[in-house]
């Protein structure tokens, strides 16, 4: 086996002394958000680790929360999944072992390893200290066996309050680890599960169930992000502590970061919620649905993912990285089509007849067909590919420079018809002359061969580059995310298919947003010099 990273390295230490017989995996999402591009690495990495090694992959959803968690979360998150290409073995839920967990929470009060604490959530943390500080023992950890059982199993018949107590973890409240510093590990919640319901009223912390649900399932090797690296002494001393047979390892690598982007589930809630977005699947967010609605390509985001690879080494990696991933694999697939974006209108004088063309759908891919065009005596061009007086730098239609138009001939300026400063159209000649040199090319589209169109474009969410790092996100809220443009696109849209990308010439990738009133959003800029 290939040493692919350092996971793959430790992997085939373990099989070499013969530790496991089967690799197993996990990706264990929390369903109170959608999955993001952080997500899509995580993935990408358990998933290849099992079907590399002839293993098995779980989907495990950490639903032991009830106030955040919501089935519509799960079915989304399955669809991700399923998108992606990555089918797992089992799906499980966390909360399959609830009666588990609550056994085992017993055991480790019988071993006075647990205690029923009174202090506050707020009391809990100041008596916890700092890192200069260590921590001081709660007035209650020295309950006695029986009381502590006696009130968990109050706690569970639901005879507290709400935060009035919880079970902790006795281990070390002087310990280095602050996580080690009695961690709360039951508390009570009266929300109704989505799944167990009213069932239960108290549940097991995220570091109390992952690490139970891991062993229980036979989970071989334990991936987290960096994160949880201060999580791992916990993680096992739980396993320890408990006594269970199969005790998994966990293994850390760098968190996903992108420049210009946020992957926080409650940073985009904040701004759901604040009205800076259109729910979880906007096109402006890295949510795996947004990345969908946009016009990502799941082979896009797994190019992304093996391109990077695995790190323990936390960086940022730059947004240009996976846009060209996905331009790569856009370039492969779109169908390409004429349209202008910002339309400036041509009349050809001399032109009398229209004038066919026949050309590709796809330069490089002959399979896509070919269609034909027609060039009237009216057509639009880009404002961009005009300039009244320009440089020999600009390779377009000047007063004194022709230019060509794609798959035609030539045009060179006759008249500029105004009307104060504003350009009405532009009067030229048509040269039927197709082999040139030195002399720029321009897309174009017929008047009569078109059709009126709305597009969305996108421009970057945040303009900072980091907005990790900034405290109010609201503040770096690109205020022109999203621009509307209404131009023309050839009439032969109505016979794409509306899944089928798009390439626009020499502007852009697009995709149909909507087929019935034609409006195109935009996917990606052909580099990232084009502005609008």
């Amino acid at each position: 086996m290939k040493k692919k990273n350092f996971i793959y390295k430790i992997i085939n230490k373990d099989l070499k002394n013969k530790k496991y017989k089967t690799i197993k995996t996990r990706f264990p999402p929390e369903p109170n958000g959608y999955l993001h591009i952080g997500h899509a690495l995580s993935l990408y990495i358990n998933f290849n680790i099992s079907k590399d090694y002839n293993g098995k992959f779980y989907l495990r959803f950490d639903d032991t929360n009830p106030k955040t968690e919501k089935k519509i979360y799960i079915e989304n998150i399955k669809k991700d999944l399923i998108w992606l290409g990555y089918i797992w073995h089992k799906k499980k839920y966390a909360s399959d072992y609830f009666n588990i967990y609550y056994k085992y929470a017993i055991k480790l009060i019988k071993k006075k390893l647990a205690y029923i604490d009174d202090l506050s959530i707020k009391d809990i943390k100041k008596y916890r200290g700092s890192l200069k500080n260590p921590g001081i023992n709660s007035p209650f950890r020295d309950r006695n066996i029986k009381e502590n059982i006696s009130m968990f199993k109050k706690m569970k018949n639901g005879e507290y309050k709400e935060g009035e107590k919880c079970l902790r973890a006795k281990i070390d409240m002087k310990s280095k680890n602050i996580i080690l510093r009695d961690p709360v590990i039951y508390r009570i919640k009266y929300n109704s599960h989505y799944k167990t319901k009213k069932k239960w009223c108290i549940y097991p912390t995220y570091d109390f169930a992952h690490c139970i649900a891991d062993s229980i399932e036979k989970i071989t090797h334990s991936i987290c992000t960096l994160e949880f690296i201060n999580n791992r002494l916990l993680y096992e001393w739980i396993l320890k502590n408990i006594s269970i047979n199969h005790i998994p390892k966990q293994y850390e690598f760098s968190k996903l970061n992108i420049t210009y982007t946020i992957t926080s589930k409650r940073k985009i809630k904040y701004l759901i919620n604040k009205k800076k977005v259109n729910g979880w699947n906007d096109p402006r967010l890295m949510t795996l649905s947004g990345m969908k609605n946009r016009g990502f390509t799941p082979k896009s985001i797994i190019d992304f993912c093996k391109l990077i690879g695995v790190s323990k080494k936390e960086h940022i990696i730059d947004i240009s990285i996976l846009e060209n991933c996905l331009r790569k694999d856009l370039n492969k697939i779109s169908f390409r089509i004429m349209g202008v974006i910002n339309p400036l209108k041509i009349k050809i004088k001399n032109l009398k007849k229209k004038i066919k063309i026949k050309i590709p759908n796809h330069p490089q891919n002959p399979s896509m067909g070919y269609r034909y065009i027609y060039l009237h005596s009216s057509i639009y061009i880009d404002e961009e590919d005009f300039k009244e007086n320009s440089n020999e730098q600009f390779k377009r239609l000047t007063i004194n420079q022709s230019v060509k138009l794609r798959y035609a001939g030539i045009i060179k300026i006759k008249k500029i018809i105004k009307k104060e400063d504003k350009i009405l159209h532009i009067e030229c000649i048509y040269i039927h002359k197709k082999k040139t040199k030195n002399i720029g090319i321009i897309h174009w589209i017929s008047l009569k061969n078109s059709l009126k169109t709305k597009y969305i474009l996108y421009n970057k969410l945040f303009i900072s580059k980091d907005p990790n790092k900034e405290k109010n996100i609201l503040s770096i809220i690109n205020e022109k995310s999203i621009i509307i443009k209404y131009g023309y696109i050839e009439k032969y849209i109505k016979y794409i298919n509306k899944k089928t990308s798009l390439q626009l010439e020499r502007i852009g990738y697009f995709k149909l947003f909507k087929k019935s009133n034609l409006i195109l959003s935009q996917i990606l800029l052909l580099n990232n010099k084009n502005k609008f």
